[in-house]
Formats: structure tokens, sequence, C-alpha cells
């Protein structure tokens, strides 16, 4: 099953939040999910489902030299398996690579996240030629408005299309909702809209971004 690495090395550029969000939306759709927090914060490990009819487990125990065996384990019982990682140049990062078929780089509309992200890329390219594999990667646009996107998004945007980096159609918005997640410990399905505004909303942009990921990990499945 498939391996997906979410990775950037600039902290707060919403990595672990659109891990939470892609790996709970797929559970709420009935799929088999496993989070490996292999980020140095640990935003993720803490976190556990509420009444969840599918819950996420969490696994927040890795290492470097755990990883690899971890994640061949997983493949087998999981239909997806996300890896929550820091996005810098280590043997971890290495490692979760090598088994990836998808790298998510979540990146805010911004030249510091964007010039960030770059060096993920090249991460990831330097893999592809050490394992003479490809690896696909997509950037992802966090926190973004849902209503209209800033100049400076849409400049960033052109110059991602120009060097023809791949990229999500769909983008993780500005939701209080996906923070209200960490902070109540449960999943978008399980909150409260009488506690959380805009929860419809929030549910309806995470399910799109799971369905595109879908679609991407089956293509990137086939063109292999």
């Amino acid at each position: 099953m498939p391996v997906i690495t979410v990775a950037n090395p600039k902290g707060g550029a919403g990595k672990s939040t659109a891990t939470l969000v892609l790996a709970t939306s797929l559970a709420e759709q009935g799929a088999s999910v496993v989070i490996l927090d292999c980020d140095p914060n640990r935003a993720i490990k803490g976190w556990r489902a509420g009444s969840s009819r599918n819950p996420v487990l969490v696994d927040g125990d890795v290492t470097e030299s755990s990883i690899t065996a971890k994640l061949d384990e997983y493949r087998k019982k999981f239909q997806f398996v996300f890896v929550d990682l820091e996005g810098t140049a280590s043997r971890l990062m290495s490692r979760a690579l090598a088994r990836a078929q998808l790298v998510v780089i979540p990146i805010q509309a911004s030249p510091t996240d964007a010039e960030l992200a770059a060096r993920a890329i090249n991460l990831i390219q330097e893999e592809e030629q050490a394992f003479e594999k490809i690896i696909p990667y997509q950037i992802l646009f966090t926190r973004t408005s849902p209503a209209i996107a800033t100049k400076l998004e849409r400049q960033i945007t052109s110059q991602l299309k120009a060097s023809e980096v791949p990229m999500f159609r769909n983008h993780l918005n500005e939701r209080s909702a996906y923070k209200a997640m960490f902070f109540y410990q449960l999943d978008l399905n399980e909150l409260d809209s009488r506690d959380v505004n805009g929860l419809p909303a929030a549910r309806d942009n995470a399910f799109r971004l799971a369905e595109e990921l879908v679609n991407l990990v089956i293509g990137a499945k086939e063109a292999a």
C-alpha cells in the first residue's frame, strides 16, 4: 500500500496539519490509515481520535534504525501510510523517501516557504539518483484563503508553473476547524459545530484534498 511522505524543512508550513487532515479524511471514508510521526516536535504523536468509526493509528516512536522495518510492516496492514517528516537531509529522511510513492511538500504562499520547498525538491532529486527510481512529489499550498488568492500567492504559483513544479489543484485552506482538531484531539467529523466555526466547509476541503491525493497516488502507480 502507498507510503505518503509529508516533508518541508520549514517549521510552520502546515505539514503536520496537512498530514492529519488528509489521513483522517481518508479514514472517515473507510480506509485503514497509519501516521508515523517523525517530526522532532511530535505534533501528532499525542493526538487520538475520540469515537471515530475508523480511527487513525499514530506511531510516534520511530527512529532512523526502525523506520524501514516499520514502513514495510505497516504497508502490509494499512491502505495508507503517512510519514510526517522534518524535511531536512538525514538518514531518516532518506529511508522514508526510499519507500515513498508520493511526497507532499506543504508550503504557505511566501518566498521563504517556496525557497525551502526547493531545498526539499533537491533532496528528493538526490535520492532519486541514489536509488535510481522516480519519487513523485507535489506542492500543497496551505493556509490559503478559500475566497480569493492573494497577489503573492498568484505570483508564486505562476513561478512554480513556469518551472514545471507539480502542484495540488486544491489547497488546504485556512480554517479554524483544522486548529480545533489538535486542540480537542478529534477528527473533523467528531468536532461539534457548536464549538467550531466553518465545519462543513473544512470537511468539504479535506474531502476534495483526499480525493485528489488518491488520484495522484493511482497516477504515480500507473506511471511506475
